[in-house]
Protein backbone atom coordinates (compact mmCIF):
# COMPACT_ATOMS: atom_id res chain seq x y z
CA UNK A 1 0.00 0.00 0.00
CA UNK A 2 1.51 3.54 -1.02
CA UNK A 3 1.15 6.33 1.30
CA UNK A 4 1.36 9.87 -0.69
CA UNK A 5 4.95 11.27 -0.33
CA UNK A 6 5.20 14.31 1.47
CA UNK A 7 8.35 15.97 1.22
CA UNK A 8 9.11 19.15 -0.43
CA UNK A 9 10.61 19.54 -3.20
CA UNK A 10 11.20 23.62 -3.34
CA UNK A 11 14.30 23.81 -3.71
CA UNK A 12 14.32 21.22 -6.47
CA UNK A 13 11.66 23.08 -8.51
CA UNK A 14 13.80 25.88 -7.35
CA UNK A 15 17.10 24.63 -9.31
CA UNK A 16 15.52 23.35 -11.88
CA UNK A 17 13.61 26.83 -12.70
CA UNK A 18 16.69 28.42 -13.58
CA UNK A 19 18.11 26.13 -15.76
CA UNK A 20 14.53 26.27 -17.46
CA UNK A 21 15.03 30.19 -17.16
CA UNK A 22 15.70 32.01 -20.89
CA UNK A 23 19.18 32.92 -20.83
CA UNK A 24 20.34 36.33 -19.44
CA UNK A 25 21.26 39.01 -22.43
CA UNK A 26 24.57 40.55 -22.69
CA UNK A 27 24.92 43.86 -21.05
CA UNK A 28 23.87 46.78 -22.92
CA UNK A 29 23.21 50.43 -22.55
CA UNK A 30 19.50 51.19 -23.36
CA UNK A 31 19.26 54.58 -25.87
CA UNK A 32 15.84 56.09 -26.07
CA UNK A 33 14.66 55.03 -29.86
CA UNK A 34 15.67 58.32 -32.16
CA UNK A 35 18.70 59.02 -30.14
CA UNK A 36 20.84 56.66 -31.05
CA UNK A 37 24.33 57.98 -32.35
CA UNK A 38 25.25 58.23 -36.33
CA UNK A 39 27.75 55.33 -35.69
CA UNK A 40 25.51 53.39 -33.52
CA UNK A 41 22.47 53.82 -36.03
CA UNK A 42 25.09 52.48 -39.02
CA UNK A 43 25.98 49.24 -36.29
CA UNK A 44 22.38 48.75 -36.17
CA UNK A 45 21.56 48.73 -40.27
CA UNK A 46 25.02 47.04 -41.12
CA UNK A 47 23.52 43.79 -38.41
CA UNK A 48 20.13 43.73 -39.68
CA UNK A 49 21.62 43.16 -43.03
CA UNK A 50 23.73 40.61 -42.68
CA UNK A 51 22.80 36.90 -43.25
CA UNK A 52 21.40 35.25 -40.32
CA UNK A 53 22.53 31.51 -39.03
CA UNK A 54 20.31 29.03 -39.45
CA UNK A 55 19.11 27.80 -36.44
CA UNK A 56 20.45 24.30 -35.54
CA UNK A 57 17.98 21.13 -35.57
CA UNK A 58 17.92 18.30 -33.56
CA UNK A 59 18.98 14.97 -35.56
CA UNK A 60 16.26 12.17 -36.40
CA UNK A 61 16.72 9.37 -34.07
CA UNK A 62 16.04 5.84 -33.60
CA UNK A 63 15.00 5.63 -29.92
CA UNK A 64 15.89 2.08 -28.34
CA UNK A 65 13.10 0.74 -26.79
CA UNK A 66 13.28 -0.47 -23.00
CA UNK A 67 16.70 -0.35 -23.63
CA UNK A 68 16.56 -2.98 -26.27
CA UNK A 69 14.37 -5.10 -26.24
CA UNK A 70 14.45 -7.09 -29.90
CA UNK A 71 18.05 -8.23 -28.35
CA UNK A 72 18.13 -8.24 -24.88
CA UNK A 73 15.76 -9.03 -21.91
CA UNK A 74 13.95 -5.42 -21.63
CA UNK A 75 14.42 -2.82 -18.79
CA UNK A 76 17.98 -4.33 -17.34
CA UNK A 77 21.20 -2.98 -17.34
CA UNK A 78 22.27 -5.65 -19.99
CA UNK A 79 19.67 -3.93 -22.15
CA UNK A 80 21.10 -0.41 -21.69
CA UNK A 81 24.46 -1.84 -22.56
CA UNK A 82 22.82 -3.42 -25.81
CA UNK A 83 21.52 -0.27 -26.60
CA UNK A 84 24.95 1.51 -26.46
CA UNK A 85 26.45 -1.58 -28.11
CA UNK A 86 23.95 -0.98 -31.07
CA UNK A 87 24.77 2.85 -31.63
CA UNK A 88 21.36 3.55 -30.22
CA UNK A 89 21.86 7.48 -28.99
CA UNK A 90 18.80 7.92 -27.22
CA UNK A 91 17.36 4.69 -24.71
CA UNK A 92 13.84 4.57 -23.16
CA UNK A 93 13.37 2.60 -20.19
CA UNK A 94 10.47 2.48 -18.32
CA UNK A 95 9.79 3.14 -14.21
CA UNK A 96 7.23 1.98 -11.41
CA UNK A 97 7.62 2.22 -7.65
CA UNK A 98 7.67 -0.99 -5.14
CA UNK A 99 6.07 -0.93 -1.84
CA UNK A 100 9.16 1.30 -0.09
CA UNK A 101 8.46 3.79 -2.25
CA UNK A 102 11.26 2.61 -4.40
CA UNK A 103 12.15 3.60 -8.54
CA UNK A 104 12.53 0.36 -9.91
CA UNK A 105 12.43 -0.41 -14.30
CA UNK A 106 9.58 -2.30 -15.10
CA UNK A 107 6.75 -2.43 -17.69
CA UNK A 108 4.08 -4.49 -16.57
CA UNK A 109 2.36 -3.43 -13.41
CA UNK A 110 3.14 -6.67 -11.92
CA UNK A 111 6.64 -8.97 -12.24
CA UNK A 112 5.07 -12.23 -13.61
CA UNK A 113 5.88 -11.83 -17.72
CA UNK A 114 9.60 -10.82 -16.93
CA UNK A 115 11.14 -12.10 -13.62
CA UNK A 116 10.88 -15.75 -11.79
CA UNK A 117 8.51 -14.14 -9.02
CA UNK A 118 6.10 -17.27 -9.14
CA UNK A 119 8.80 -19.26 -8.77
CA UNK A 120 10.72 -17.29 -5.75
CA UNK A 121 7.65 -15.71 -3.58
CA UNK A 122 4.75 -18.87 -4.66
CA UNK A 123 2.19 -17.50 -2.99
CA UNK A 124 2.11 -13.70 -3.25
CA UNK A 125 -0.41 -13.96 -6.74
CA UNK A 126 -1.21 -11.33 -8.57
CA UNK A 127 2.79 -10.55 -8.11
CA UNK A 128 1.54 -6.68 -8.29
CA UNK A 129 4.87 -4.45 -8.43
CA UNK A 130 3.96 -2.31 -6.04
CA UNK A 131 3.36 -5.24 -3.28
CA UNK A 132 6.94 -6.10 -3.14
CA UNK A 133 10.02 -4.05 -1.25
CA UNK A 134 13.14 -3.42 -3.09
CA UNK A 135 14.82 -6.15 -1.47
CA UNK A 136 12.45 -8.88 -2.28
CA UNK A 137 12.87 -7.39 -5.92
CA UNK A 138 16.61 -7.82 -6.03
CA UNK A 139 15.79 -11.39 -5.60
CA UNK A 140 13.95 -11.99 -8.66
CA UNK A 141 15.77 -13.28 -12.30
CA UNK A 142 14.91 -10.66 -14.59
CA UNK A 143 17.05 -12.20 -17.72
CA UNK A 144 16.22 -16.20 -18.13
CA UNK A 145 12.97 -14.94 -19.51
CA UNK A 146 14.91 -13.53 -22.74
CA UNK A 147 17.62 -16.83 -22.63
CA UNK A 148 19.86 -18.81 -20.57
CA UNK A 149 22.63 -16.43 -21.64
CA UNK A 150 21.08 -13.79 -19.37
CA UNK A 151 20.48 -15.59 -16.19
CA UNK A 152 20.67 -13.58 -13.07
CA UNK A 153 20.27 -10.24 -14.72
CA UNK A 154 18.59 -7.92 -11.85
CA UNK A 155 15.71 -5.85 -12.23
CA UNK A 156 18.04 -2.13 -11.88
CA UNK A 157 16.76 0.71 -9.75
CA UNK A 158 16.46 4.15 -11.69
CA UNK A 159 19.40 5.25 -9.83
CA UNK A 160 21.50 2.14 -11.42
CA UNK A 161 20.02 2.81 -14.58
CA UNK A 162 21.30 6.90 -14.86
CA UNK A 163 24.86 6.07 -13.51
CA UNK A 164 24.68 3.24 -16.54
CA UNK A 165 23.13 5.74 -19.11
CA UNK A 166 25.58 8.31 -17.80
CA UNK A 167 28.73 6.68 -18.40
CA UNK A 168 27.82 5.16 -21.69
CA UNK A 169 26.84 8.98 -22.69
CA UNK A 170 23.30 7.54 -23.88
CA UNK A 171 20.59 10.24 -24.04
CA UNK A 172 17.02 8.99 -21.77
CA UNK A 173 13.64 8.72 -22.93
CA UNK A 174 12.02 8.15 -19.82
CA UNK A 175 8.29 6.87 -19.19
CA UNK A 176 6.31 6.52 -15.96
CA UNK A 177 4.12 3.65 -16.14
CA UNK A 178 0.46 4.38 -14.29
CA UNK A 179 1.28 6.65 -12.51
CA UNK A 180 -2.11 6.76 -10.45
CA UNK A 181 -0.84 3.21 -8.82
CA UNK A 182 1.52 5.46 -7.36
CA UNK A 183 0.83 8.68 -5.68
CA UNK A 184 3.71 10.82 -5.41
CA UNK A 185 5.79 9.09 -7.79
CA UNK A 186 6.29 11.98 -9.84
CA UNK A 187 7.87 13.62 -6.63
CA UNK A 188 10.33 10.54 -6.09
CA UNK A 189 11.55 10.72 -9.72
CA UNK A 190 12.19 14.62 -9.91
CA UNK A 191 14.26 14.27 -6.86
CA UNK A 192 15.78 10.71 -8.19
CA UNK A 193 17.28 12.86 -11.52
CA UNK A 194 17.95 16.07 -9.18
CA UNK A 195 20.60 14.39 -7.48
CA UNK A 196 22.83 14.39 -10.74
CA UNK A 197 22.79 18.08 -12.22
CA UNK A 198 23.68 16.40 -15.46
CA UNK A 199 20.19 14.93 -16.23
CA UNK A 200 18.52 18.74 -16.07
CA UNK A 201 21.24 20.53 -17.85
CA UNK A 202 19.73 20.03 -22.03
CA UNK A 203 21.94 18.83 -24.71
CA UNK A 204 22.36 22.06 -27.70
CA UNK A 205 19.77 21.90 -30.13
CA UNK A 206 21.90 20.08 -32.64
CA UNK A 207 21.87 17.16 -30.55
CA UNK A 208 19.38 14.86 -28.95
CA UNK A 209 17.62 15.77 -26.18
CA UNK A 210 19.34 14.38 -22.97
CA UNK A 211 15.97 13.21 -21.20
CA UNK A 212 12.44 13.44 -21.53
CA UNK A 213 9.60 12.15 -19.37
CA UNK A 214 6.39 11.21 -20.75
CA UNK A 215 3.36 9.15 -20.05
CA UNK A 216 0.34 7.70 -21.21
CA UNK A 217 -1.46 10.21 -18.10
CA UNK A 218 -1.40 13.19 -19.51
CA UNK A 219 -2.53 15.14 -16.13
CA UNK A 220 -0.09 13.49 -14.43
CA UNK A 221 2.75 14.36 -17.38
CA UNK A 222 1.71 17.87 -16.49
CA UNK A 223 1.95 17.74 -12.90
CA UNK A 224 5.58 16.27 -13.38
CA UNK A 225 6.44 19.15 -15.94
CA UNK A 226 5.69 21.67 -13.07
CA UNK A 227 7.94 20.19 -11.32
CA UNK A 228 10.94 19.78 -13.87
CA UNK A 229 10.24 22.50 -15.97
CA UNK A 230 13.59 22.27 -17.70
CA UNK A 231 12.80 18.82 -18.40
CA UNK A 232 10.58 18.56 -21.54
CA UNK A 233 7.44 16.19 -21.21
CA UNK A 234 6.04 14.06 -24.06
CA UNK A 235 2.76 12.84 -24.03
CA UNK A 236 1.97 9.23 -24.87
CA UNK A 237 -0.70 8.31 -27.08
CA UNK A 238 -2.82 9.89 -29.98
CA UNK A 239 -3.63 13.95 -29.14
CA UNK A 240 -6.73 14.74 -31.06
CA UNK A 241 -6.09 16.84 -33.98
CA UNK A 242 -8.49 20.07 -32.49
CA UNK A 243 -6.73 19.32 -28.51
CA UNK A 244 -3.23 19.96 -29.73
CA UNK A 245 -3.02 23.22 -28.93
CA UNK A 246 -4.89 22.68 -25.38
CA UNK A 247 -1.20 20.92 -24.83
CA UNK A 248 0.98 23.94 -24.78
CA UNK A 249 3.47 22.86 -22.31
CA UNK A 250 4.50 19.81 -23.66
CA UNK A 251 7.64 19.76 -26.02
CA UNK A 252 6.48 15.52 -27.82
CA UNK A 253 3.72 14.32 -28.64
CA UNK A 254 4.22 10.24 -29.45
CA UNK A 255 1.51 7.72 -30.59
CA UNK A 256 1.55 4.47 -32.07
CA UNK A 257 2.49 4.26 -35.34
CA UNK A 258 -0.18 2.65 -36.99
CA UNK A 259 -2.95 5.32 -35.95
CA UNK A 260 -1.31 8.34 -37.83
CA UNK A 261 -0.39 9.83 -41.11
CA UNK A 262 1.50 13.03 -42.70
CA UNK A 263 -1.23 15.14 -41.67
CA UNK A 264 -1.09 14.72 -38.18
CA UNK A 265 2.31 14.43 -38.31
CA UNK A 266 2.26 18.24 -39.69
CA UNK A 267 -0.29 19.19 -36.90
CA UNK A 268 1.89 18.61 -34.27
CA UNK A 269 4.55 20.35 -35.77
CA UNK A 270 2.94 22.99 -36.36
CA UNK A 271 2.41 23.38 -32.69
CA UNK A 272 5.89 23.74 -31.87
CA UNK A 273 5.91 20.00 -30.67
CA UNK A 274 8.20 17.03 -31.74
CA UNK A 275 6.61 13.42 -32.61
CA UNK A 276 8.57 10.08 -32.46
CA UNK A 277 5.96 7.10 -33.03
CA UNK A 278 6.26 4.01 -31.06
CA UNK A 279 7.31 1.09 -31.92
CA UNK A 280 8.41 0.04 -35.22
CA UNK A 281 10.33 -2.94 -35.52
CA UNK A 282 10.11 -3.84 -39.60
CA UNK A 283 12.18 -1.17 -42.58
CA UNK A 284 9.23 -0.91 -44.50
CA UNK A 285 7.08 0.50 -41.21
CA UNK A 286 9.96 3.06 -40.62
CA UNK A 287 10.25 4.22 -44.02
CA UNK A 288 6.11 4.88 -43.95
CA UNK A 289 6.77 7.21 -40.78
CA UNK A 290 9.83 8.70 -41.91
CA UNK A 291 8.10 9.56 -45.26
CA UNK A 292 5.45 11.65 -42.76
CA UNK A 293 8.05 14.18 -41.29
CA UNK A 294 8.67 12.64 -37.87
CA UNK A 295 11.52 13.65 -35.78
CA UNK A 296 12.34 10.26 -34.84
CA UNK A 297 11.23 6.67 -34.06
CA UNK A 298 10.92 4.25 -31.29
CA UNK A 299 12.11 0.80 -31.98
CA UNK A 300 13.53 -2.59 -30.22
CA UNK A 301 16.55 -2.65 -32.80
CA UNK A 302 18.07 0.54 -32.52
CA UNK A 303 20.67 -0.88 -35.43
CA UNK A 304 18.13 -1.32 -37.79
CA UNK A 305 16.33 1.93 -37.05
CA UNK A 306 19.88 4.02 -37.18
CA UNK A 307 20.18 2.20 -40.69
CA UNK A 308 17.04 3.01 -42.46
CA UNK A 309 17.31 6.45 -41.14
CA UNK A 310 20.96 7.08 -42.80
CA UNK A 311 19.42 5.24 -45.91
CA UNK A 312 16.49 7.76 -45.74
CA UNK A 313 18.31 10.49 -45.27
CA UNK A 314 21.31 9.91 -47.87
CA UNK A 315 18.06 9.72 -50.48
CA UNK A 316 16.70 12.92 -49.55
CA UNK A 317 20.40 14.56 -50.06
CA UNK A 318 20.83 12.83 -53.62
CA UNK A 319 17.18 13.89 -54.46
CA UNK A 320 18.53 17.77 -53.90
CA UNK A 321 21.60 16.99 -55.57
CA UNK A 322 19.91 15.33 -58.62
CA UNK A 323 17.35 18.55 -58.44
CA UNK A 324 20.32 21.09 -58.38
CA UNK A 325 22.05 19.70 -61.31
CA UNK A 326 18.75 19.66 -63.02
CA UNK A 327 18.67 23.65 -62.24
CA UNK A 328 21.42 24.12 -63.07
CA UNK A 329 21.08 22.47 -66.23
CA UNK A 330 18.42 24.71 -67.14
CA UNK A 331 20.16 27.46 -66.24
CA UNK A 332 22.64 26.98 -69.22
CA UNK A 333 20.17 26.34 -71.50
Amino acid sequence: MHQRIGFVVGAVTFSMSVLASPALAAPSTLVPHGHESTEAQRVHQSSAALPQPAVPTRPIIAVSHRGAAGTAPENTLAAIDEGHRLGAETVEIDVQLTADDEIILMHDTTLERTTDVAEVFPDRAPYNVGDFTLEEVGRLDAGSFFGPEFAGEAVPTLREALDRLEEHDLNLLLEVKEPALYPGIERRVSMELARDPHWLIPNPLDEPHRLVVQSFDWEWTERSQALLPSVPHGLLGLVPLEEIADYDWARMINPNHTRIDAEYVAAVQDAGVEIMPYTINDAAGMRRVLEMGVDGLITDFPDLGRRVIDEFLGGRVDQASESGAEDTEALVR
